[in-house]
C-alpha cells in the first residue's frame, strides 16, 4: 500500500500512540514539526506529517501548490471540491491503516490539522469506522457538512474533538468555524471549543490548551 510522503518523528522509544498532522494550504509537512518539541507529553508518541499533493488552486490564480483540495471562491463554505476532499480522505485512511498495521490501536490514533488540513481530519475522522483517540481541528471548518448525517459512522460520535479558532481570522471566518462547532454538537459529537485573539495562525495559549487536551486523552486511553 502506497501512502503519501511524510515526515515521521517519534518523541520517545516504542510509541504506542500516533498523531497524524495535516498542514494548511500552500505549506508542507514540515510546517508543524516544531510541535513535537513544543508539546510536553507524558508518553512516547509517533508523529506523522504528510505532504499534500501538488495541485492548481483556483483562488490563487491556478498557481500549483500543495493543497488537500481546490478552493474556487473566497466563500470557502459555498462551492466545495468534493472529489478532492474525498480523495484526501482516502489518503488519510491509508495512513491510519498503516499505523494500525504497526500495532497502534485506533483509539490511540489522533488526527490533527490546520485550516485545509483541519477540514480533512474532521471529514475523515467523523467517517472512520472506529472510534479514534481524538481530532484536533485548528482554524478550520466542517467541509461537506450536508453529507455528515448520512455518512458519519456511529463509532465516530464518541471520538473527542478539539476545535480552536482565531476571532479575527480573515482566511477561515470565525463565523464558519463556530457554525461548524454547532453542527457537530447537534450531531452528538463530543467537542471542546477554544477561541483566541489571533488571526489565521497558532498562538502560545492555544498550544498550551492542545497539550492539556492531548494529555487528558492519552491518560483516558493508556497503552
Amino acid at each position: 500500500m502506497s501512502v503519501l510522503t511524510h515526515i515521521l518523528l517519534d518523541s520517545g522509544k516504542a510509541p504506542q500512540h500516533s498523531v497524524i498532522w495535516l498542514h494548511g494550504l500552500g505549506a508542507d509537512g514540515s510546517d508543524f514539526v516544531p510541535m513535537v518539541e513544543e508539546l510536553k507529553l507524558p508518553v512516547p508518541v509517533r508523529f506523522l506529517f504528510p505532504h499534500a499533493p501538488m495541485r492548481p488552486v483556483t483562488i490563487n490564480g491556478g498557481f500549483v501548490m500543495r493543497a488537500w483540495y481546490d478552493i474556487v471562491a473566497t466563500d470557502i463554505g459555498a462551492k466545495q471540491d468534493s472529489r478532492a476532499i474525498r480523495n484526501s480522505q482516502a489518503e488519510l485512511e491509508k495512513l491510519i491503516a498503516m499505523e494500525v498495521a504497526r500495532g497502534v490501536a485506533p483509539e490511540h490514533i489522533f488526527l490533527a490539522g490546520f485550516s485545509q488540513g483541519g477540514a480533512i481530519v474532521l471529514h475523515t475522522g467523523l467517517r472512520h469506522a472506529a472510534k479514534l483517540g481524538g481530532i484536533l481541528a485548528l482554524s478550520t471548518y466542517l467541509p461537506l457538512a450536508d453529507t455528515l448525517a448520512d455518512e458519519a459512522s456511529a463509532a465516530a460520535r464518541a471520538t473527542p474533538i478539539f476545535m480552536a479558532h482565531g476571532r479575527s481570522d480573515p482566511v477561515v471566518p470565525y463565523a464558519l468555524g463556530k457554525l461548524s462547532e454547532e453542527r457537530l454538537l447537534a450531531h452528538g459529537c463530543t467537542l471542546e471549543w477554544h477561541e483566541y485573539a489571533m488571526p489565521h495562525s497558532v498562538c502560545q495559549p492555544e498550544i498550551a490548551d492542545i497539550e492539556r487536551w492531548l494529555i487528558q486523552q492519552l491518560s483516558a486511553n493508556p497503552a
